[in-house]
């Protein structure tokens, strides 16, 4: 397994004439791996011929009084995991090399960037789309894996994919969880073990809204209902959004169906935890 700092490096791998027609995949991540990130790695390891992980805690993606200085970082742990799930390129580029200077242009995917997060984080999904188009250039993929925690991420990343005739193919990799419930995230590790149990209220109230709708309750205002109730029984717990959007352009659904999407950002103390469910999906 290598190691890549340099991003003339990357490229210079990514290009390369023996390179010759090999498949790369590839999986970015802000580091701290958990469950999550390594099914992606170990289904990009069956995709490809070269497996590329990159490791960037992304600035620009972070707002003011958020958490970039904290976010939780374990290199070698990060490499550890990586090496077992067969990764070939682990790509850590710096701040410094990915923004220098006079650094002035990004990319802003619309409409489909503004509800949910982008309601609640301005400008948070301009990072992430520049940042990905970055990373793109550099690795030259043909296949790339993103987590459907994050949907409307994966979204956007697909529109800008699609907008921008970029030759990725964009893979979304189901919601890994732990046997309570609670979607792996590198956030969890911010969660004392009282609110670890706090943050069972967020599958609580997506376990709810699929009952609900198997049963054939359809009316948005009922399940919104249903699923605030359980999140509010949490003193822990502030609810930062709590949405019902079609799954593919994220616009808001008067009625649910089998392709809604429920979506959730709810704050347990300090930390802020996003989950989601297609109804008529399995979890």
């Amino acid at each position: 397994m290598k190691i890549i700092n340099s991003i003339i490096h990357m490229q210079a791998l990514a290009i390369a004439p023996e390179r010759n027609g090999r498949c790369i995949t590839f999986v970015p991540t802000m580091g701290y791996l958990h469950e999550g990130h390594a099914s992606l790695l170990r289904e990009g390891r069956k995709r490809g011929d070269v497996l590329v992980l990159s490791i960037f805690v992304n600035p620009i993606q972070f707002g003011k009084n958020e958490d970039l200085d904290r976010y939780p970082r374990d290199l070698e742990r990060d490499c550890q995991i990586a090496d077992e799930c067969g990764v070939d390129i682990v790509f850590i580029p710096t701040a410094a090399e990915m923004y220098p200077h006079g650094f002035q242009t990004g990319v802003s995917v619309r409409e489909i960037s503004l509800p949910l997060c982008g309601g609640s984080r301005p400008g948070h999904f301009d990072g992430v789309s520049t940042v990905v188009a970055k990373l793109f250039n550099i690795v030259r993929p043909d296949v790339a894996l993103f987590g459907c925690k994050d949907f409307q991420q994966l979204a956007v990343i697909r529109r800008m994919t699609s907008d921008l005739n970029m030759p990725v193919e964009i893979v979304g990799m189901p919601i890994v969880r732990e046997p309570d419930g609670l979607a792996m995230s590198s956030r969890n590790a911010y969660l004392t073990p009282a609110e670890r149990t706090s943050a069972l209220c967020l599958f609580g109230a997506i376990t709810r809204v699929r009952e609900l709708f198997a049963a054939g309750e359809y009316s948005i205002d009922v399940l919104t209902r249903e699923a605030r109730a359980i999140i509010e029984q949490e003193p822990a717990a502030v609810i930062d959004y709590l949405e019902f959007r079609d799954s593919s352009l994220l616009q808001e659904v008067e009625v649910a169906d089998s392709s809604t999407l429920l979506a959730l950002a709810v704050k347990i103390g300090s930390t802020r935890l996003i989950d989601n469910t297609v109804l008529g999906e399995n979890l």
